[in-house]
């Protein structure tokens, strides 16, 4: 597929905390350890440690996950001291969500490949670390095909991860076209991250990826400790506030706020916080509440109670993962920022982070307009306003600007202004005053000038929003918007080509052209 490329500064879309970690800005190396190039890694493989018995549980939970998988990867591989992951996460969106989920995962199966290329004596494994703990239904439970919303209605409750997706049915009957991975999916399953796992064994086939469900006793019992000390000491808590105070004072936006308490209550279809008031831990909207030694006697026996928010998520990642990199979208790397100090206080490696791929995917019939239009795609990535203002000055036959004419008076009003101070000081104010008055005629003049004209160009201008409203729905990104069925359905190479097209460590904007 052509690719063309853009900096990403030049895309207007992303946090200055995430641009200036990206350009290595020195003000931010103390919130990392390694950046993410192929120098960083080769330190990251050198350093990272995970113990044989980690091993062995994440293998035993995964080979239990898959169980009911015809095909899936080769655990064994986990089990070597010189096998790491590479790692990507986000909520069980219906029907995968936005397209740059999609990107997300051909990330990390690329950094997989390229990081063999480099690193040959070891093996790297794409992981996607399913949010199956998230209990924010309304964030997974729409997607957007054609231009249309589909809504998943449910009265369940709880971890999403738990839920039953058969209700799916409605919509899998709802859509244009039958996707049968979907309908097997969905129907075929009881849960919802059981289901999300067999879709995208089935769209990755042969990538080597693994869908990672961490709503587990066996690996919470491995993050047992942080659970104790949170809950107890608040740890977690000073550390982030310490850290984001002094990103703030260094002028950034923090994307998280820690609580006191950084853990969830979870079981059956409740998650709700647990908070300490009166020397009782409390499980907030119940009324389940513990003593000290009660709530640590339920985390020594059932720790898959206790579901980190996202101050502790991370750390309980790099927990059970032999992880080098978390590889993330432009709101994620700039919270992880946040995180290194947890990590160091827990003595746990962080992570390299890394951004996801980012593009923008242009059909052949946008092409096509693109041409008519005689603009570049670039230009797209303006705001509605610039690019309407530009389109139609370039498109004009004459100059809509009166700059020249507005110079001149100018220099008519500064030789006024002489011959009147010489006569009289005072002269200066009225003097400014009418040069003011005619130049905000002539500027308003002009912009009439330019709105006439753009009614001259009015079936290229509506031609031109239409056209920037398919390629940027709603004036944002369209990775954000569009879910990839609409590309898959025409096309069931696209994500073969993503694979293909798109280069993990190349830090731009990508313009696919299909």
């Amino acid at each position: 597929m052509p690719l063309q490329t853009l900096d990403l500064k030049a895309v207007g879309a992303f946090p200055k905390l995430f641009l200036d970690y990206i350009t290595k800005n020195e003000t931010l190396t103390s919130f990392y350890n390694q950046y993410p190039d192929i120098e960083g890694f080769r330190k990251a493989i050198q350093s990272r440690a995970f113990t044989q018995e980690k091993r062995q549980t994440l293998v035993s939970v995964l080979e239990k996950q898959y169980a009911n998988l015809d095909s899936k990867p080769d655990f064994s591989l986990l089990l070597d001291d010189k096998t790491f992951t590479v790692t990507t996460g986000h909520q069980l969106n219906i029907f995968t969500g936005p397209l740059y989920v999609i990107y997300k995962i051909v990330t990390i199966i690329n950094l997989a490949k390229q990081l063999k290329d480099a690193f040959p004596d070891y093996n790297f494994v794409p992981v996607y670390w399913m949010a199956s703990e998230d209990h924010d239904f309304d964030e997974i439970s729409v997607f957007n095909l054609f231009g249309k919303n589909y809504k998943w209605e449910t009265t369940q409750k709880g971890a999403v991860g738990r839920m039953n997706p058969k209700e799916l049915r409605a919509i899998c009957d709802q859509i244009p076209e039958r996707v049968e991975f979907f309908q097997n999916a969905y129907l075929n399953h009881d849960t919802l991250a059981n289901a999300v796992r067999c879709y995208m064994s089935h769209l990755f086939q042969d990538q080597g990826l693994i869908c990672l469900d961490a709503d587990s006793a066996d690996l919470k019992a491995l993050f047992a400790p942080v659970m104790k000390d949170d809950i107890l000491q608040h740890s977690a808590s000073h550390i982030v506030k310490s850290t984001s105070d002094q990103l703030q004072a260094l002028g950034y936006h923090t994307q998280i706020t820690p609580r006191e308490i950084n853990f969830f209550y979870l079981e059956d279809s409740t998650r709700e916080r647990i908070v300490k008031e009166d020397n009782q831990y409390k499980v907030l909207h119940t009324d389940t509440s513990f003593s000290e030694a009660e709530i640590i006697q339920l985390i020594e026996a059932n720790p898959e109670r206790f579901s980190p928010n996202v101050v502790l998520r991370p750390l309980y990642q790099e927990t059970i993962l032999p992880n080098l990199a978390y590889i993330g979208g432009p709101s994620e790397v700039p919270y992880w920022l946040q995180l290194k100090g947890v990590f160091d206080h827990y003595q746990e490696s962080f992570p390299l982070l890394m951004p996801r791929n980012f593009a923008l995917v242009v059909n052949e019939a946008s092409r096509k307009k693109i041409d008519k239009l005689g603009i570049t795609t670039e230009e797209l990535f303006a705001d509605e306003v610039t690019l309407r203002k530009s389109f139609v000055e370039k498109n004009s036959r004459k100059s809509l600007s009166l700059a020249f004419e507005i110079d001149e008076i100018n220099d008519i009003f500064e030789r006024i202004l002489k011959k009147a101070t010489i006569i009289e000081a005072t002269m200066k104010g009225p003097v400014e005053g009418v040069k003011a008055k005619s130049i905000n005629a002539l500027e308003h003049l002009e912009k009439r000038i330019k709105r006439a004209e753009e009614r001259n160009q009015e079936s290229s201008v509506s031609q031109l929003l239409a056209l920037k409203e398919r390629l940027f729905p709603g004036g944002g990104l369209q990775e954000r918007k569009e879910n990839f069925l609409n590309f898959y359905l025409n096309d069931h190479q696209f994500i073969q080509k993503l694979l293909d097209s798109l280069a993990p460590l190349d830090y731009k904007f990508n313009i696919i052209e299909i």
